[in-house]
Parts: C-alpha cells; structure tokens; sequence
C-alpha cells in the first residue's frame, strides 16, 4: 500500500475498493462524498467516456451510473441544476458546464480535476449540494461566488449554513502564469487586496505564482460562507506523483481525479 501524505485540518485519508481517496469530516455529516486519486485513473480527458471507472465511483458513491451525473467542463462558470427525477426519468448528458448542483438524495454529482481546484457544497439545512470545478479561468469567472449564488437561488440555501471543501489542487510554488492570467483577474474587478493574496513574483520577469485554493476560499468568504466552514486539503497536486494527477507536471497523460458528492438522507440541524 502507497504512503499517503499527511492531511491538515478536518481532511482524512480512506480507502474505497482497495484505492485511497480523501474527505473531508466537517463534510461527512451533511453529504457523502469523496475525492478519488491517481490509482483511480479515469482517463486523460475531461468528460470522456471511461465508462468501467464512473462505474466504480458510481458504486463507491451507492448509486446507480445513470445517476452520476457529470458535465463536459469547459473552464467557464455555467451552471447545471439537477431537479428530482421520477422512475424511468432519462440521466442528462454532458453539458457544458462548470457547477452542479440538486436536493435529489437519489442522485450524486461528479467532476474531474488535474490541478484545478475542486470545489464540494453541502447546506447543512437544506441538503441541497454542489461540485464545481475551478481553473485559473474559472476562477477568475468567479466560480466559486457562482456555486453559492445558485444554491440560493435554485433550493433557497442561506450562505450561512453551507459547509465547504476544496480537494487537492496544484499550489502556487508549482503553478507560474503570466501576464495575461494575472489580467483577466484584473480586468474582472478583483480587489487589489485579494490579487496580492493570490498572486506572487515569478522567477521570470512577466511572471507569477499563483495560489488557486486560497483563491477559491477567499471568494467563498465574500460570497458569505463563513471561514470556519471552508475547509482547504492543502494537498499540491504536482507534488504527490504516485498519488495525485497534475497536468501542469505529466501533460496529456496525467489522468484524472474525481470529486463526488450526494446529499444524505437527513440533514444537520
């Protein structure tokens, strides 16, 4: 069995069918769900096909693969709501999309990452739940007030009673951008104050480090989550080879990870 990195906070390593995956407990409570690893291998493509593996996450989420639910992820903000289904009802497609989001306990919700940052919701009074999938341009789309603005919407969640957690993702020491990355989060009228927080000087001039999860935790926080339930993995995906999927460290042949989740049967007064 592979060693497994240290977790920080509320995260903690399981083994679902023999493969490592990580969750979150201050999530647990509220939504099963998972991230899955490298040993998973669910192909080296968003939104393909790979049927046996969505199999697999589909059983080790307790539903049936029509009832998966994922999108095709095009690095936008869109967002997918999953309304109840009757017997018989017809699983969507792969849309393009970027968030999705239900209050249907019979269905879960999947995306794929290879660095970007996987974001899980769960409304602790509602049920209702989200994954959203969060790349630099995501991000700088602001993805993440983007999720908590549509579970408000959609199933009348309160930002206050969300429960948060951001999975692996590459951090800013392995992640240098340019210009043009850096002003597309300028142009879209971040604050100067969040930029520095997320932004740091390049070994190369013209360049950047870039911090995406403490991105995506600020942005939870002005959309009104509070701090203490925005929970981070703090797990580098270019760092951990043998356990975690990077496409900025293998290209093409990186594979991919999964975020999945499901709303409970109750949910968490």
């Amino acid at each position: 069995m592979m060693a497994l990195p240290e977790t920080t906070g509320t995260f903690r390593w399981t083994h679902i069918s023999t493969r490592p995956a990580l969750v979150c407990d201050a999530l647990e409570p509220v939504a099963r769900h998972f991230f899955t690893t490298r040993p998973w291998m669910l192909g080296r493509s968003i939104g393909a096909d790979h049927t046996e593996g969505w199999r697999e996450v589909a059983a080790a989420i307790d539903v049936e693969p029509g009832d998966l639910v994922r999108v095709h992820q095009v690095h936008g903000a869109s967002v997918v709501v999953v309304r109840r289904r009757g017997a018989g009802d017809a699983a969507p497609g792969l849309p393009d999309a970027d968030v999705l989001m239900t209050d249907d306990p019979a269905v879960a919700l999947a995306i794929q990452t290879a660095d970007c940052v996987p974001i899980l919701i769960a409304d602790r009074k509602t049920g209702a739940v989200a994954a959203a999938h969060a790349g630099w341009r995501g991000l700088a789309a602001r993805v993440p007030t983007v999720a908590v603005d549509a579970i408000a919407r959609e199933f009348g969640s309160r930002p206050e009673d969300l429960i948060a957690a951001v999975g692996p993702s590459i951090s800013a020491a392995r992640y240098e951008v340019d210009l043009d990355v850096l002003a597309r989060f300028e142009q879209n009228g971040f604050s100067a104050e969040h930029i520095g927080r997320w932004f740091y000087d390049g070994e190369r001039p013209g360049h950047w480090y870039f911090e995406g999860s403490q991105c995506a935790r600020d942005q939870l926080e002005v959309a009104g989550v509070p701090p203490g339930q925005i929970h981070l993995a703090h797990l580098c995906t270019a760092t951990h080879s043998d356990l975690l999927c990077s496409y900025r460290r293998d290209g093409r042949a990186s594979g991919r990870m999964a975020a999945v989740i499901r709303r409970a049967g109750e949910t968490v007064a």
